[in-house]
Order: structure tokens, then sequence, then C-alpha cells
């Protein structure tokens, strides 16, 4: 059984199960509630239901009184619907908004997805967890005071652990260390979120979404946001990487168009070695990635572009799809990924991956 939940003042409306509290349900629907702990304990997303009924749950007496709970609010972490609801909490809407954190994290797994890219996962506290937009990233911070910042990979409802694609920088003081040393249970800090590159839920055009290389982290993050939120906004996605072993996800990005009506995925490989058996045996698209999405869309005027990579690859997507395909300026959003090693540390850079 599902119900009815309506937040006031906005006038967002979600559904909520019988079994799920109303935080996620409307964290998965992209009514973004403020929280902090997600466990009833610090409060952060207490608010007052104005008409129905509700179970409290494990709602903790420390943070939610029994006057508070006859005055009608809630903890909504905690709580869940018996009956369609009126609730009232203030939303967040921009970056802007969420609290920047300090944390320590868990190295919760370690995979390596392609010989040159690593995907870890991170584990907060139990008491702990990071609300952020889809997109958005953090930096770590290493012991010599400096900071490496990487994307976020996965959807922000799905924050029980954290999910960063990393690339290795030859000289990289962090990358060298992740490759050759870092182990699961391994411990680390880091602070966030940060980056104004994040899904913007209130726009109705359809998307185009272009990746490079790890640049398909924060793309999936929104991605994966859109589909939770069941969004029928188009979705046009062009993944590009030099050769095959570039495209270390290509299974879940095809999975997606295969799932999803509205989701039309292209892979493209600008540097196959010519007269290589990975040469003859692709069948996709090839050269640069904005470049084949402007042979598909020569005409943007009508919508949002999300660019994620290199800076070469960011800057020619804003100067050929505004100059040569009409995209509004204002609708090109974008996150370019700089690397920096031991001597060249970029820390005014938007995203060090380094």
């Amino acid at each position: 059984m599902a119900f009815e939940i309506r937040a006031e003042p906005s006038g967002h409306v979600f559904q909520a199960a019988a079994d799920e509290n109303l935080l996620d349900a409307a964290l998965r629907q992209g009514v973004t509630l403020p929280y902090g702990c997600r466990d009833g304990a610090c409060g952060s997303c207490r608010g007052k239901v104005l008409s129905g009924q509700i179970d409290h749950g494990r709602a903790p007496h420390h943070t939610l009184s029994d006057a508070d709970r006859r005055s009608g609010l809630a903890l909504f972490c905690c709580a869940r619907a018996r009956s369609d609801l009126v609730i009232e909490s203030r939303e967040l809407r921009s970056a802007r908004e969420l609290p920047v954190k300090t944390l320590p994290a868990r190295v919760q797994k370690l995979t390596l997805a392609a010989p040159d890219v690593m995907i870890m996962e991170l584990k907060l506290p139990p008491s702990e967890r990071l609300q952020y937009f889809a997109g958005q990233y953090i930096e770590i911070l290493l012991q010599d005071g400096r900071r490496r910042a990487f994307s976020l990979a996965n959807a922000p409802h799905a924050d029980g652990s954290l999910q960063l694609h990393i690339r290795r920088t030859p000289g990289g003081q962090f990358t060298e260390h992740l490759f050759t040393a870092m182990k699961e249970r391994d411990m680390l800090r880091f602070s966030g979120p940060y980056g104004s590159f994040y899904l913007r839920e209130e726009s109705e055009k359809p998307m185009l979404l272009i990746a490079g290389g790890t640049g398909f982290g924060p793309i999936k993050a929104i991605v994966e946001q859109a589909i939770a939120e069941k969004s029928a906004r188009t979705m046009d996605i062009y993944w590009g990487g030099r050769q095959r072993a570039d495209l270390y996800l290509l299974p879940v990005a095809e999975r997606w168009a295969l799932e999803e009506a509205h989701i039309r995925f292209v892979p493209v490989l600008s540097d196959l070695p010519q007269g290589s058996l990975e040469q003859l045996q692709w069948h996709g698209r090839r050269g640069l990635v904005h470049a084949a999405a402007m042979e598909d869309f020569p005409d943007l005027s009508g919508h949002q572009v999300y660019v994620c990579g290199s800076p070469a690859m960011v800057a020619a997507s804003r100067r050929d799809f505004i100059e040569q395909c009409a995209l509004p300026e204002n609708e090109f959003l974008a996150d370019s990924f700089e690397f920096a090693n031991d001597a060249t540390a970029s820390p005014g850079s938007s995203i060090i991956a380094g």
C-alpha cells in the first residue's frame, strides 16, 4: 500500500510505501528534505505533520519528546505513513543550502574496474550521512594538508556508502597510494559536498549528457537519480574513451538504455590502434565524443546539456555546442577534471583527481 504525501509550503507531492520512512520516500522522488544522520539522532529532518496519521518508528525520545509528538512534530527519517499526509518542512533547492561537513570514512570496497581506474566505496560512521546533489564532489584530506577532489558516482538517495571513480595519475600522491598500498578497512577523512554541477530537477528539457573517461562517475549519479525519481525527461548519454577499457562500466550504461524507454546510450572511442583486434571488433562510434553528439543533435536550442571530463573536452563542448548548435549558454552545465600530481597541485580547480 502506498500513501500520498504533500509537502508544504512547496506543494510537492510524493508517494510513500507503508514500510519506508518519509525521508527515504521523498529523496527517492526528488523532494530534497534536509537530513543529517538518517537514524534520528541529530534532529535535522524534524518537521510537522499537518494532517494524517504516522508511526514514529524508532525516533528517540531525547530528539523527539512526547510533547513534540503531541504537537505534531516528527523525525521524517524515522516516521512512516499510516494514511495520506500533509507535512510541513523546508526543502533544499540549491547546493548553497547544503551543509559542508568534514567526516571520517572507512574504505569499504576497492574494485579495479580498468587497469588505471579504481572504484572506491566509502562507508561513513553509523551516526553520519552526507546530503548532496547528484553530480557534486568531495575533497579527500591528505596528511600533508593537501586535498584531492573526486565526484560522487552514486545517487544521493543511495547514500549508505559513497562511490568514487578514480583514475591513476602518474606521480599523483593519493592515486599512487590508492593503487599500490591502500587496503579495504583503511580510514581517511574528507569534506564536502562541493560544486555547482548537479541535476537541475526543475527543468523539463531533454537532457544531453556527455562523459569522458571517469567523468562517467557524476553522470552516472545524475542518471541514477533521474531514474529513481521516475523522470520522464529524455536522456541521451554519450560516453567517450580512447580505447574499450576506458568504458569501464559499459554494461551499466547499456542496461539503462535497455530498461528505460526514454534513455539512449552511445559509446564512442577515439584512439583505437590501427589494424588491432580491438579496432576490428569495435562496431560503435569513433572520434571525439562531443563531435558524435553534434552529428546527432545539430540543434540543441531546446536541450539542457551536462558535460564532465577533461578540460579540453569541456572547453570544446562548450564552444561548439553554443556556437554551432544554438545551445543557450545557461543550459550548459559542466565539470572539468583537472589532474594534479605532487609538483602541480591545483587547489582552485573544480575537480582535482591526482
